[in-house]
C-alpha cells in the first residue's frame, strides 16, 4: 500500500512537459519485480528507491508503457523518465530494450538502480560500468541490450550465511529490526541518483 500511495502522486504541469534548459532526457530504472507479495522484499530496493525519487520530486509513476510502469517528470534541472520494469527481474532486459529504442537512449544515459548481495546492508554504492556480478537483473539487461556500459546504483543487502539461501533470502522482507537501516540505505540511494543526475 505505501508504494501504492507513493506513486500515485501526480507531476506539476511544467515537470510534466519535461522540459529542461538542455532537454536531454536521462531514465532512472529501477529493478524489482512486479506486484504487492514482492513490493517490500530486498530484491526489490530499486523500485523503493523508484517510491521514494517519485515521492520527492512528485512524480506519479503510473503510466504503463513498454512493459513498464513509467513516470515523468524533472529532477536537478532535468528532464527524467522514472522507471519500473513489470517483466519481472529475470526478464527486466525486455522492458530497458524496449525503453531505450522508443526514447533512443543511449546506455549512458540510463542509470539501473538495484540490490546488491555483494555489500554490506545498508550500504550504497555508484558506479559507472562493469559486469552483472551474478545479478539476473543485469545479466537480463547486458545480454537483451548488447552491453554492460550502464552506471548503477547498488543498495547493499548483504548475504545469507549459505549460498543455498540466497533465493529465499532476496525473496524476503526486511526483519523489523532492520527496518530503520533500510529506509535510510533507500533514502541515501535516492540522494546518490539525485546527484549523478545533477552531474549529467
Amino acid at each position: 500500500m505505501w508504494l501504492k500511495r507513493l506513486l500515485g502522486r501526480r507531476s506539476p504541469g511544467a515537470a510534466a512537459t519535461g522540459a529542461s534548459e538542455d532537454g536531454r532526457l536521462v531514465a532512472v530504472v529501477g529493478l524489482g519485480n512486479p506486484g504487492p507479495a514482492y513490493a517490500r522484499h530486498r530484491h526489490n530496493a530499486g523500485f523503493m528507491v523508484i517510491a521514494e525519487l517519485a515521492r520527492r520530486h512528485d512524480i506519479a509513476v503510473k503510466e504503463r508503457k513498454k512493459q513498464a510502469l513509467l513516470g515523468s517528470g524533472l529532477i536537478a534541472g532535468h528532464p527524467v523518465l522514472l522507471a519500473m520494469p513489470q517483466t519481472g527481474m529475470n526478464d527486466s532486459g525486455k522492458s530497458i530494450k524496449a525503453l531505450r529504442d522508443f526514447y533512443k537512449l543511449p546506455s549512458e544515459r540510463v542509470l539501473l538502480v538495484y540490490d546488491d548481495l555483494d555489500l554490506p546492508f545498508g550500504t550504497v554504492r555508484v558506479r559507472q560500468n562493469g559486469s552483472a556480478g551474478g545479478h539476473h537483473g543485469l545479466e537480463s539487461t547486458f545480454a537483451a541490450t548488447g552491453t554492460m556500459n550502464y552506471p548503477r546504483v547498488r543498495v547493499g543487502i548483504g548475504r545469507p550465511a549459505t549460498r543455498e539461501e540466497v533465493i529465499g533470502f532476496v525473496l524476503s522482507p526486511f526483519h523489523p529490526s532492520e527496518q530503520a537501516a533500510a529506509e535510510a540505505a533507500v533514502a541515501s540511494a535516492a540522494d546518490a541518483v539525485e546527484r549523478w543526475i545533477g552531474e549529467r
